[in-house]
């Protein structure tokens, strides 16, 4: 047989031409000059941004193939039927289920949601990050808070389901702008700043600069999806000490002209784009002749706005009124005698009775709400030939309604005056 290679021959050689590689790199590097690495904050910094400016080249290519999200709207329906949610109700999981359910019940009813975009604290329920939406007026003012997240897939998601999404603005009850612009707010006469009953502010409705904001947020309102905004609180005040409070107009500017102005301000900047708008008046305006000492005048409001919603709720109504010992627990006939009087004042000042859309009570003040109390306020709705309706329940509650509002709707009588 043939002799094998020994082994140990070749690892010798083997070993040897390894050192002798390393030698001549170490000498290589011991002649080259040295190079010294700083780590100090200023070259991190710089690396850190070179770093930074390649991810956000890397970044904006991709958005700049990336379409941005569509926002959609739905038309209004043919009668609205909707309930009331709170931004904070409307961004917490638990309510939103309870949403879904309520939306979902079969055969009902609902077909629309309200939900605060600014509310009683002065804070708009959700911040808006698509630079196409960024409005400066309110991002100066720092309103935004961030309870709805992700507003514009939320609002999406219930366009999905076919759900015409309102979005109401508080206006002029509104502590928080204060810290930015107290000149907006209402006075007492030393110059200190006025509060109602319940220790609220209120910026003075005649102030025009606060009008531009309350567009701004409309406008970024509709832009992530809201498909009607609804503006409430558009008076002056009616609690405490009103008789003490200062106002900007001059001594000959009525209340009522001031809230006519306003309403012809918000027609004037939001129809001409499109935009589906509504007020919320008091009940009591329907029937009154005057403007209540709060500026609202009934045949004011119908002119400015595709909707007016008259908040008819029974137990606002004092003692006595149209004959009721207890107007909260006679809730037909108290929503049956306002929204005739509606009708035949909209009717006569040549307006189509079909933008009254009463909010109706659902929530236990001055009587325990039944859903049976509801349902008389529905049927009261229809007799006076209106298919549209809001319910209020100030915490977002409306389990207890559920079944009488997948009953089918009542039928709508033709519209027509009381004097006819």
């Amino acid at each position: 047989m043939p002799n094998k290679p020994k082994p140990a021959k070749f690892e010798l050689i083997f070993v040897g031409v390894v050192a002798v590689v390393l030698v001549a790199i170490a000498i290589a590097f011991l002649v080259m000059p040295s190079r010294q690495v700083s780590f100090s904050p200023t070259a991190i910094s710089a690396n850190a941004s070179t770093t930074l400016a390649s991810t956000t080249s890397v970044s904006t290519a991709l958005a700049s193939t990336t379409p941005p999200f569509q926002v959609t709207h739905i038309p209004t329906p043919d009668y609205v039927h909707a309930v009331y949610y709170t931004s904070w109700a409307a961004g917490t999981p638990s309510f939103q289920k309870e949403m879904s359910d309520l939306l979902a019940e079969p055969h009902t009813q609902l077909n629309a949601i309200v939900i605060d975009v600014k509310d009683y604290s002065g804070r708009i329920g959700y911040i808006v990050n698509d630079p196409r939406f960024k409005d400066a007026t309110i991002d100066s003012i720092g309103s935004a808070e961030n309870r709805i997240p992700d507003i514009e897939h939320f609002v999406a998601a219930l366009h999905a389901k076919g759900i015409y999404v309102i979005g109401r603005i508080q206006d002029f009850e509104d502590p928080f702008a204060l810290k930015t612009h107290p000149e907006w707010y209402v006075k007492k006469a030393n110059g200190t700043l006025w509060k109602d009953a319940g220790g609220a502010y209120w910026i003075d409705p005649d102030n025009k600069e606060s009008w531009k904001y309350l567009v701004a947020i409309a406008k970024q309102a509709y832009n992530v999806g809201f498909d009607e905004i609804n503006f409430d609180y558009v008076r002056f005040p009616s609690d405490g000490s009103v008789d003490s409070a200062v106002y900007d107009k001059s001594a000959s500017t009525t209340k009522e002209s001031v809230i006519t102005d306003f309403f012809s301000y918000l027609h004037s900047e939001l129809s001409p784009l499109g935009i589906p708008i509504s007020a919320d008046v008091f009940g009591q305006t329907t029937t009154d002749t005057g403007d209540m000492g709060i500026g609202q005048h009934f045949e004011n409001v119908l002119p400015y706005f595709d909707y007016v919603d008259p908040m008819v709720y029974p137990s606002h109504y004092i003692k006595n009124y149209d004959g009721f010992d207890n107007p909260a627990a006679h809730p037909y006939g108290i929503v049956k005698y306002a929204m005739d009087t509606a009708v035949t004042r909209a009717i006569d000042a040549s307006f189509s009775p079909s933008k009254i859309r009463p909010w109706l009570q659902a929530f236990d003040l001055g009587a325990t709400y039944t859903p049976d109390m509801v349902k008389a306020q529905i049927q009261a709705t229809a007799d006076a030939g209106l298919g549209s309706w809001l319910l209020w329940n100030a915490g977002s509650v409306y389990s207890k309604y559920i079944n009488i509002l997948s009953l089918p709707a009542p039928t709508v009588a033709e519209a027509t005056t009381s004097r006819s």
